[in-house]
């Protein structure tokens, strides 16, 4: 202490020559410096570090953004870039608990689009022709730390993601449901997914795949059993005895992808092509277990029950929270009614509106703007339509395809685009039971007024958000009701 008293001492001495001559003194000042912090660390008592081992580099893990380790979360900020449709990409920072759903909810408000529950994270692997939707429930930056780095992240829609809930007989038909055929056939749909939900029952998916062999180009068509356990085929026909079975991959350890350049990447023998991936695995060709459907349902089914069996009720809650968000949100948005005696005619042809008094003049008022409306509608008629969500523009027949296969293929899934065939004409792309329709929709002029007709003028509308809406309400000539617009939205 009596030291370092006279080393402050002797400081305060020299700090006024400090400012006159401070060239010649800046050493003695560092030097002054360095031994008061020695002297304050020195009076510190020894503390024996408890965690010897962490401080070893040798041992000790440096965790950065991106290479967080399944499991073990940490309170960072992590940077995740996302892509939309029109392949441009927003960078986002978030922490490193944001699940999935609530980086979904995060670039809607961002993005200033409604939130309907329907918007997807996709884990995207363009070398592999591979992508899979993420499940509400797992956090962002663990996917992210698993991912290669030419994989990325996209915003996009998927009306498919809780829809076996609402329709299971869709997703599950009765012959590729082991259970359902050793009942008869008698097990109501709800049944039918209590038992894929509860951990106790074992239901098991059956059929035929055709399967790639590994390191080879070459497919061969088996009989293969989905189970709680892993995905197992038959090496005898379709016995089921335990000595028969192969364990070809484990749901645990695994995520299920679509592959979605099945034939021309992968020499697929159908276009319904999946594979498991395996989630510790560096993302090479001989990890992926190739797999092909002969249709889409079939497809969806082995897909579905996949992803059952290995969240099981978590899914389920996945899909019940947001439903009861919107209970609750229903109770405090009564909407508001407006009394008609509450309305005036106004006239603001002058510098300030007036109130029009007179009921003639009133009258007069009305139609003389009936009718610059009806004009004006005419003339917008082409136009009014382009802002909607659902009207995608001039693309192609094989472009409407992708973006209905993108966004789930559920039933009145549907986009209006330009005839490819005829510019002054429109298409519907409507999905129903997993098959593409396309419907034309023609202009037809009567009393020198435009029109469009679904069916060949027996019933027609003045612009196509008339159209959209009365076939929303109206099955009409189409085979289902419009129920879900194709949206792209740019981030």
């Amino acid at each position: 202490e009596l030291e370092f008293q006279k080393q402050t001492s002797t400081f305060s001495a020299i700090k006024p020559q400090l400012s006159r001559n401070a060239l010649v003194l800046f050493p003695l000042f560092r030097r002054l410096q360095e031994e008061e912090q020695q002297l304050r660390t020195s009076s510190l008592p020894a503390i024996p570090n408890p965690f010897p081992e962490l401080c070893s580099p040798a041992s000790s893990p440096v965790l950065s953004p991106g290479s967080l380790p399944p499991g073990e979360p940490s309170s960072g900020k992590y940077i995740v870039k996302i892509f939309s449709e029109d392949g441009m990409g927003k960078v986002v920072e978030i922490p490193a608990d944001m699940t999935a759903r609530d980086l979904c909810q995060l670039l809607v408000y961002k993005s200033h689009c409604v939130d309907d529950n329907s918007w997807a994270l996709v884990e995207h692997h363009p070398l592999l022709g591979l992508e899979r939707c993420l499940e509400d429930h797992e956090l962002v930056v663990q996917v992210q730390a698993s991912m290669n780095s030419d994989s990325r992240f996209l915003f996009r829609k998927n009306y498919a993601k809780y829809e076996f809930f609402r329709n299971p007989l869709t997703f599950f038909p009765e012959h590729m449901v082991a259970w359902c055929q050793e009942t008869n056939h008698t097990i109501p749909p709800s049944q039918l997914l209590q038992n894929f939900l509860a951990t106790s029952s074992c239901p098991e998916i059956q059929g035929h795949l055709y399967m790639k062999d590994v390191g080879r180009k070459s497919w061969k068509k088996v009989y293969m059993f989905l189970r709680r356990s892993g995905l197992y085929c038959s090496t005898k026909g379709t016995s089921k005895e335990p000595r028969h079975l192969q364990l070809l991959a484990d749901l645990e350890d695994s995520n299920i992808f679509t592959v979605i350049t099945g034939r021309k990447q992968h020499g697929a023998p159908t276009d319904y092509a999946f594979c498991i991936k395996p989630n510790k695995g560096r993302g090479e060709m001989k990890e992926l277990r190739m797999l092909c459907a002969e249709d889409e349902q079939s497809r969806t089914c082995w897909m579905t029950a996949f992803r059952l069996f290995k969240y099981g009720i978590v899914l389920y809650q996945n899909y019940k929270i947001p439903q009861q968000r919107k209970t609750l949100l229903s109770h405090f948005s009564a909407p508001r009614s407006v009394s008609e005696n509450s309305l005036v005619a106004m006239d603001f042809s002058g510098r300030i509106g007036r109130v029009i008094d007179n009921p003639v003049e009133a009258q007069s008022a009305a139609m003389e703007e009936g009718h610059a409306w009806r004009v004006r509608r005419s003339f917008l008629c082409y136009l009014i339509h382009i802002a909607q969500l659902w009207f995608h523009g001039r693309i192609t027949r094989e472009e409407s395809h992708r973006i209905i296969h993108q966004q789930g293929q559920v039933d009145g899934l549907f986009l209006l685009r330009v005839s490819q065939s005829n510019p002054k004409a429109f298409v519907l792309t409507l999905c129903h039971h997993q098959k593409i329709k396309h419907f034309q929709i023609l202009p037809c002029e009567e009393d020198g007024q435009v029109f469009f007709s679904l069916d060949d003028g027996a019933t027609k509308f003045t612009d196509l958000i008339q159209l959209v809406e009365f076939y929303q309400l109206n099955r009409g000539v189409l085979p289902c009701k419009l129920k879900h617009p194709c949206t792209v939205v740019a981030l």
